[in-house]
Protein backbone atom coordinates (compact mmCIF):
# COMPACT_ATOMS: atom_id res chain seq x y z
CA UNK A 1 0.00 0.00 0.00
CA UNK A 2 1.37 3.08 -1.17
CA UNK A 3 -0.52 5.90 1.05
CA UNK A 4 1.83 8.80 0.09
CA UNK A 5 -0.20 9.63 -2.65
CA UNK A 6 -2.92 10.72 -0.16
CA UNK A 7 -2.21 14.78 0.98
CA UNK A 8 -1.05 14.57 4.65
CA UNK A 9 0.22 17.16 7.21
CA UNK A 10 2.65 15.70 10.06
CA UNK A 11 1.25 15.78 13.29
CA UNK A 12 1.52 13.09 15.24
CA UNK A 13 5.06 11.59 16.73
CA UNK A 14 5.49 8.55 15.31
CA UNK A 15 6.25 5.49 15.49
CA UNK A 16 4.66 5.25 18.89
CA UNK A 17 5.98 2.64 21.33
CA UNK A 18 4.94 -0.58 21.19
CA UNK A 19 5.52 -2.06 24.80
CA UNK A 20 5.72 -5.03 26.83
CA UNK A 21 3.30 -4.74 30.05
CA UNK A 22 5.05 -7.13 32.58
CA UNK A 23 2.96 -6.89 35.71
CA UNK A 24 -0.17 -6.65 34.24
CA UNK A 25 0.69 -9.87 32.28
CA UNK A 26 2.21 -11.60 35.21
CA UNK A 27 -0.98 -10.17 37.08
CA UNK A 28 -3.55 -12.29 34.86
CA UNK A 29 -1.11 -15.34 34.99
CA UNK A 30 -0.42 -14.82 30.66
CA UNK A 31 -1.10 -13.83 27.92
CA UNK A 32 1.09 -11.43 27.12
CA UNK A 33 -0.11 -8.38 26.93
CA UNK A 34 1.56 -5.46 25.11
CA UNK A 35 0.31 -1.86 24.43
CA UNK A 36 0.69 -0.04 21.78
CA UNK A 37 0.86 3.68 22.99
CA UNK A 38 -1.05 6.00 20.93
CA UNK A 39 -1.42 8.09 23.42
CA UNK A 40 1.78 8.97 23.05
CA UNK A 41 0.90 10.69 19.38
CA UNK A 42 1.87 14.15 20.87
CA UNK A 43 -0.74 16.52 19.63
CA UNK A 44 -3.23 18.07 22.59
CA UNK A 45 -2.03 15.38 24.56
CA UNK A 46 -1.79 12.84 22.23
CA UNK A 47 -4.25 9.89 21.01
CA UNK A 48 -5.25 8.06 18.41
CA UNK A 49 -7.54 10.98 16.26
CA UNK A 50 -4.13 12.76 15.32
CA UNK A 51 -3.55 9.64 13.16
CA UNK A 52 -6.61 10.19 11.45
CA UNK A 53 -6.20 14.22 11.83
CA UNK A 54 -3.14 13.83 9.37
CA UNK A 55 -5.19 12.77 6.23
CA UNK A 56 -8.69 14.60 7.51
CA UNK A 57 -6.24 18.28 8.02
CA UNK A 58 -4.72 18.17 4.68
CA UNK A 59 -7.98 17.25 3.06
CA UNK A 60 -9.11 20.47 4.04
CA UNK A 61 -6.36 22.51 3.37
CA UNK A 62 -6.09 20.95 -0.09
CA UNK A 63 -10.11 22.40 -0.13
CA UNK A 64 -9.30 25.62 1.00
CA UNK A 65 -11.34 25.80 4.05
CA UNK A 66 -10.42 28.14 6.86
CA UNK A 67 -13.18 26.83 9.59
CA UNK A 68 -13.30 22.60 10.45
CA UNK A 69 -16.60 21.68 11.91
CA UNK A 70 -16.95 18.32 13.86
CA UNK A 71 -18.92 16.78 17.12
CA UNK A 72 -18.63 14.72 19.68
CA UNK A 73 -19.70 14.27 23.39
CA UNK A 74 -18.59 16.64 25.96
CA UNK A 75 -15.35 15.28 26.66
CA UNK A 76 -14.67 14.14 23.28
CA UNK A 77 -10.91 13.55 22.71
CA UNK A 78 -11.67 13.67 18.97
CA UNK A 79 -13.16 17.90 19.17
CA UNK A 80 -9.87 18.23 21.72
CA UNK A 81 -7.47 16.96 18.74
CA UNK A 82 -9.19 18.73 16.57
CA UNK A 83 -8.89 22.15 18.29
CA UNK A 84 -5.31 21.64 18.24
CA UNK A 85 -4.69 20.21 14.68
CA UNK A 86 -6.87 23.61 13.58
CA UNK A 87 -4.69 25.73 16.28
CA UNK A 88 -1.48 24.70 14.51
CA UNK A 89 -2.52 25.10 11.18
CA UNK A 90 -4.35 28.03 11.53
CA UNK A 91 -7.83 27.20 10.48
CA UNK A 92 -11.10 28.32 12.91
CA UNK A 93 -12.44 25.19 14.99
CA UNK A 94 -16.19 24.68 15.72
CA UNK A 95 -17.23 22.01 17.94
CA UNK A 96 -20.57 20.66 18.24
CA UNK A 97 -21.09 18.72 21.91
CA UNK A 98 -23.86 16.33 22.44
CA UNK A 99 -24.52 15.59 26.18
CA UNK A 100 -25.02 12.80 26.20
CA UNK A 101 -24.77 12.39 30.07
CA UNK A 102 -27.82 12.75 32.25
CA UNK A 103 -27.34 15.72 35.30
CA UNK A 104 -23.76 16.09 34.95
CA UNK A 105 -21.75 17.59 37.23
CA UNK A 106 -19.39 20.77 36.45
CA UNK A 107 -15.95 18.51 36.48
CA UNK A 108 -17.14 17.07 33.35
CA UNK A 109 -18.61 20.05 32.03
CA UNK A 110 -16.06 22.13 32.58
CA UNK A 111 -12.76 20.42 33.28
CA UNK A 112 -10.60 17.76 30.91
CA UNK A 113 -10.90 18.46 27.16
CA UNK A 114 -13.35 21.25 27.60
CA UNK A 115 -10.85 23.35 29.69
CA UNK A 116 -8.37 22.23 26.85
CA UNK A 117 -10.81 23.28 23.76
CA UNK A 118 -11.26 26.46 25.11
CA UNK A 119 -7.38 26.89 25.40
CA UNK A 120 -7.19 26.18 21.60
CA UNK A 121 -9.78 29.08 20.79
CA UNK A 122 -12.23 26.50 19.25
CA UNK A 123 -15.96 27.92 19.65
CA UNK A 124 -18.02 25.50 21.20
CA UNK A 125 -21.58 24.68 20.58
CA UNK A 126 -23.69 22.81 23.26
CA UNK A 127 -26.28 20.65 22.15
CA UNK A 128 -29.22 18.46 24.17
CA UNK A 129 -29.14 14.38 24.14
CA UNK A 130 -30.19 12.64 20.91
CA UNK A 131 -29.59 15.80 18.35
CA UNK A 132 -28.83 14.91 14.94
CA UNK A 133 -25.25 15.98 15.34
CA UNK A 134 -24.74 15.26 11.30
CA UNK A 135 -28.03 17.97 10.64
CA UNK A 136 -26.89 20.05 13.13
CA UNK A 137 -22.60 20.68 11.53
CA UNK A 138 -24.55 20.67 8.06
CA UNK A 139 -26.51 23.66 9.80
CA UNK A 140 -23.28 25.40 11.41
CA UNK A 141 -21.06 25.19 7.77
CA UNK A 142 -24.04 26.73 6.02
CA UNK A 143 -23.53 29.61 8.79
CA UNK A 144 -20.19 29.93 7.96
CA UNK A 145 -20.52 29.58 4.48
CA UNK A 146 -23.04 32.79 4.60
CA UNK A 147 -20.31 35.01 6.77
CA UNK A 148 -17.83 34.04 3.93
CA UNK A 149 -16.02 31.60 5.22
CA UNK A 150 -15.23 28.10 3.65
CA UNK A 151 -15.97 25.07 6.05
CA UNK A 152 -14.97 21.51 5.91
CA UNK A 153 -17.00 18.50 8.04
CA UNK A 154 -15.17 16.32 10.07
CA UNK A 155 -17.15 13.43 11.00
CA UNK A 156 -17.36 12.20 14.55
CA UNK A 157 -14.26 10.44 15.74
CA UNK A 158 -12.78 11.53 12.39
CA UNK A 159 -14.87 8.49 11.46
CA UNK A 160 -14.76 8.31 6.93
CA UNK A 161 -12.35 6.49 4.57
CA UNK A 162 -10.05 9.50 4.59
CA UNK A 163 -9.81 9.53 8.68
CA UNK A 164 -9.34 5.52 8.36
CA UNK A 165 -6.28 5.87 6.53
CA UNK A 166 -4.62 7.32 9.85
CA UNK A 167 -5.19 3.03 11.06
CA UNK A 168 -3.87 1.70 7.95
CA UNK A 169 -1.13 3.32 8.18
CA UNK A 170 -0.76 2.51 11.98
CA UNK A 171 -1.42 -1.45 10.94
CA UNK A 172 1.69 -1.22 8.89
CA UNK A 173 3.58 0.44 11.58
CA UNK A 174 2.41 -2.17 13.87
CA UNK A 175 3.70 -5.23 11.88
CA UNK A 176 6.59 -3.20 11.33
CA UNK A 177 7.53 -2.88 14.66
CA UNK A 178 6.89 -6.66 15.53
CA UNK A 179 9.18 -7.78 12.76
CA UNK A 180 11.64 -5.43 14.49
CA UNK A 181 11.03 -7.29 17.59
CA UNK A 182 10.92 -10.93 16.26
CA UNK A 183 6.94 -10.71 17.75
CA UNK A 184 4.44 -13.39 16.45
CA UNK A 185 1.09 -11.33 17.33
CA UNK A 186 -1.75 -13.46 17.70
CA UNK A 187 -4.32 -10.91 18.86
CA UNK A 188 -4.81 -6.82 18.32
CA UNK A 189 -7.58 -5.89 21.01
CA UNK A 190 -9.01 -1.80 21.62
CA UNK A 191 -12.21 0.46 22.37
CA UNK A 192 -14.59 0.79 19.15
CA UNK A 193 -16.69 3.57 18.92
CA UNK A 194 -17.22 6.00 15.87
CA UNK A 195 -15.97 2.72 13.36
CA UNK A 196 -12.69 4.49 12.05
CA UNK A 197 -9.93 2.97 14.22
CA UNK A 198 -10.82 -0.61 13.86
CA UNK A 199 -11.43 -0.21 10.52
CA UNK A 200 -8.34 1.34 9.14
CA UNK A 201 -6.39 -1.86 11.38
CA UNK A 202 -8.93 -4.31 9.78
CA UNK A 203 -7.66 -2.80 6.29
CA UNK A 204 -4.40 -2.64 6.94
CA UNK A 205 -3.73 -5.93 8.32
CA UNK A 206 -5.99 -7.74 6.02
CA UNK A 207 -4.37 -6.02 2.82
CA UNK A 208 -0.72 -7.41 4.54
CA UNK A 209 -2.38 -10.66 4.40
CA UNK A 210 -1.26 -10.64 8.30
CA UNK A 211 -3.52 -13.08 9.69
CA UNK A 212 -3.80 -11.25 12.90
CA UNK A 213 -7.70 -10.98 14.09
CA UNK A 214 -8.70 -7.65 15.28
CA UNK A 215 -11.42 -7.38 18.22
CA UNK A 216 -13.13 -4.05 19.03
CA UNK A 217 -14.68 -3.93 22.83
CA UNK A 218 -17.77 -1.58 22.03
CA UNK A 219 -18.01 1.40 23.81
CA UNK A 220 -21.78 2.62 22.76
CA UNK A 221 -23.35 0.21 20.25
CA UNK A 222 -25.08 -3.58 20.15
CA UNK A 223 -22.83 -5.81 18.22
CA UNK A 224 -24.65 -5.85 15.35
CA UNK A 225 -25.24 -2.52 14.94
CA UNK A 226 -21.14 -2.00 15.46
CA UNK A 227 -20.16 -4.58 13.37
CA UNK A 228 -21.81 -3.20 10.76
CA UNK A 229 -21.10 -0.12 11.02
CA UNK A 230 -17.55 -0.80 11.22
CA UNK A 231 -17.61 -3.36 8.05
CA UNK A 232 -19.29 -0.79 5.88
CA UNK A 233 -16.42 1.93 6.47
CA UNK A 234 -13.72 -0.80 6.21
CA UNK A 235 -15.16 -1.67 2.34
CA UNK A 236 -15.38 2.28 1.84
CA UNK A 237 -11.63 2.50 2.99
CA UNK A 238 -10.47 -0.56 1.04
CA UNK A 239 -12.19 0.73 -1.93
CA UNK A 240 -10.38 4.38 -1.41
CA UNK A 241 -7.02 2.74 -0.86
CA UNK A 242 -7.62 0.98 -4.29
CA UNK A 243 -7.69 -2.85 -2.38
CA UNK A 244 -11.67 -3.72 -2.62
CA UNK A 245 -12.72 -7.11 -1.24
CA UNK A 246 -9.78 -7.20 1.12
CA UNK A 247 -12.29 -7.25 3.87
CA UNK A 248 -15.00 -10.30 4.56
CA UNK A 249 -17.77 -10.14 6.81
CA UNK A 250 -15.97 -12.07 9.41
CA UNK A 251 -12.95 -10.19 9.41
CA UNK A 252 -14.99 -7.42 11.58
CA UNK A 253 -15.66 -8.56 15.26
CA UNK A 254 -16.64 -6.46 18.26
CA UNK A 255 -17.73 -7.64 21.42
CA UNK A 256 -20.34 -5.12 23.04
CA UNK A 257 -20.84 -6.92 26.50
CA UNK A 258 -19.17 -4.23 28.17
CA UNK A 259 -21.18 -1.26 27.49
CA UNK A 260 -23.08 -1.08 30.79
CA UNK A 261 -26.24 1.51 30.64
CA UNK A 262 -24.41 3.37 27.95
CA UNK A 263 -21.71 5.68 26.20
CA UNK A 264 -19.77 7.55 28.62
CA UNK A 265 -21.20 6.31 32.01
CA UNK A 266 -18.91 4.61 33.84
CA UNK A 267 -18.57 0.72 35.34
CA UNK A 268 -17.21 -0.93 38.16
CA UNK A 269 -15.27 -3.15 35.70
CA UNK A 270 -14.07 -0.01 34.19
CA UNK A 271 -13.24 1.27 37.41
CA UNK A 272 -11.36 -1.28 38.44
CA UNK A 273 -9.53 -2.49 35.41
CA UNK A 274 -8.37 1.25 34.78
CA UNK A 275 -7.41 1.34 38.66
CA UNK A 276 -5.45 -2.20 38.34
CA UNK A 277 -3.63 -0.63 35.12
CA UNK A 278 -2.54 2.75 37.08
CA UNK A 279 -1.09 0.41 39.92
CA UNK A 280 0.61 -1.94 38.06
CA UNK A 281 2.13 -0.24 35.42
CA UNK A 282 1.98 3.35 35.91
CA UNK A 283 -0.36 3.53 32.83
CA UNK A 284 -3.60 6.35 32.38
CA UNK A 285 -6.23 4.93 30.62
CA UNK A 286 -9.26 6.98 30.16
CA UNK A 287 -12.76 5.76 31.42
CA UNK A 288 -14.96 6.46 27.58
CA UNK A 289 -12.90 4.03 25.87
CA UNK A 290 -9.49 2.02 26.11
CA UNK A 291 -10.93 2.20 30.06
CA UNK A 292 -13.99 0.15 28.76
CA UNK A 293 -11.79 -1.76 25.95
CA UNK A 294 -9.08 -2.73 28.94
CA UNK A 295 -12.17 -4.22 31.31
CA UNK A 296 -13.79 -6.03 28.65
CA UNK A 297 -10.22 -7.63 27.82
CA UNK A 298 -9.24 -8.73 31.15
CA UNK A 299 -12.49 -10.47 31.46
CA UNK A 300 -12.65 -12.68 28.56
CA UNK A 301 -8.76 -13.48 29.64
CA UNK A 302 -10.23 -14.40 32.28
CA UNK A 303 -13.02 -16.68 30.81
CA UNK A 304 -10.07 -18.62 28.57
CA UNK A 305 -11.10 -16.30 25.42
CA UNK A 306 -7.28 -16.54 24.61
CA UNK A 307 -4.30 -19.11 24.91
CA UNK A 308 -2.01 -18.41 27.79
CA UNK A 309 1.24 -17.71 25.13
CA UNK A 310 -0.65 -16.21 22.89
CA UNK A 311 0.99 -12.36 22.42
CA UNK A 312 -2.08 -9.48 22.62
CA UNK A 313 -1.52 -5.96 21.47
CA UNK A 314 -4.27 -3.62 23.28
CA UNK A 315 -4.25 -0.18 21.29
CA UNK A 316 -3.92 2.62 23.69
CA UNK A 317 -6.41 5.28 22.13
CA UNK A 318 -5.41 7.99 24.62
CA UNK A 319 -7.68 10.08 26.61
CA UNK A 320 -6.40 10.17 30.00
CA UNK A 321 -7.17 14.14 29.46
CA UNK A 322 -10.87 13.00 30.19
CA UNK A 323 -10.48 11.46 34.01
CA UNK A 324 -10.41 15.05 35.36
CA UNK A 325 -14.18 15.22 34.06
CA UNK A 326 -14.63 11.84 36.00
CA UNK A 327 -12.44 11.76 39.36
CA UNK A 328 -15.05 11.60 41.77
CA UNK A 329 -16.70 8.72 40.13
CA UNK A 330 -13.68 6.61 39.70
CA UNK A 331 -11.41 7.05 43.39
Amino acid sequence: MLLSRFPRVHLAHRNTPLELLPRLTKHMGGPNIYVKRDDCTGLASGGNKTRKLEFLMADALQRGADTVITQGAVQSNHARQTAAAAAKLGLKCELLFENRIVDPDSDYLESGNVFLDHLFNANIRDYPGATDMNAAMETVAAEVRKSGGRPYVIPGGGSNPVGALGYVDCALEIITQANEMQLKLDHVVHATGSAGTQAGLVVGLQAMSSNIPVLGIGVNAPRSVQEERVFLLAQETAAFIGAEGVVDREDVVANCDYIGEGYGIPTQAMREALLLLARLEGLLFDPVYSGKGLAGMLDLIGKGHFSKDDNIVFIHTGGSVGLFGYYKQLL
